[in-house]
């Protein structure tokens, strides 16, 4: 059994489940991600989180936007590939095979991993984040959660990836959910959470994740 990567992980009561891969926004790996790991154990979910910033924290866009300035990709990308095969080992190879849960800067990785390790990754679920790269090579169903109002991702920017991913054989689901911004599933941060907004959320990304 390899050595856990550097992150977080969260195991559900009875120590098993399916396996599922989160990946932080550009506030590093805080505690909002790993109350998240936690959500997804109790759920009945082996949840893991890598650290993709060695450590640093960021709690204002300032030092957050320093924080992905400065990120090496390259390791960026190897360590989320460590962090799959770790993964994917711990669950011994699950059979409903690895779900991915991106949040913003963290979604671009997940799109990444789901292309780079399509026998495995078999769901990503999304928030406020497209991403790129070659979807044809993967085989993953895709789930998004946008904000109404989102400079970061205003909605033509993803308009476009709803309309290409069926021509690309991609099954993916949409939601926009009215009336928020940027961060809207984040409690932590208070000037964008909606309370409402994210339990519809993550009941939708816990039926997608059940779902067999």
């Amino acid at each position: 059994m390899q050595t856990q990567p550097d992150g977080f992980l969260a195991l559900p009561p009875n120590g098993s489940g399916a396996p599922v891969l989160v990946l932080h926004a550009w506030w590093g790996l805080n505690d909002t991600i790993k109350a998240l790991c936690g959500r997804l154990a109790e759920a009945g979910y082996v949840a893991f989180a890598p650290d993709m910033f060695n450590g640093r924290v960021a709690d204002n866009i300032a030092d957050a936007e320093q924080l992905v300035q400065s990120h090496d990709g390259e390791r960026t990308t190897a360590a989320v590939a460590a962090a799959v095969e770790y993964l994917d080992e711990l669950t011994g190879h699950n059979q409903r095979g690895l779900a991915i849960m991106g949040f913003s800067f963290g979604v671009w990785y997940a799109i990444e991993a789901s292309i780079a390790f399509p026998d495995r990754v078999s769901k990503v679920i999304a928030f406020y984040g497209s991403g790129g790269g070659a979807f044809s090579a993967a085989r993953a169903e895709y789930q998004f959660h946008y904000a109404e109002n989102d400079p970061y991702e205003p909605r033509e920017s993803w308009e476009g990836l709803a309309a290409a991913l069926p021509k690309l054989g991609r099954t993916a689901t949409f939601y926009s959910y009215p009336g928020t911004g940027h961060w809207f599933f984040e409690p932590d941060r208070l000037d964008a959470y909606n309370a409402e907004a994210a339990e519809l959320a993550w009941e939708r990304a816990l039926t997608f994740l059940n779902r067999r």
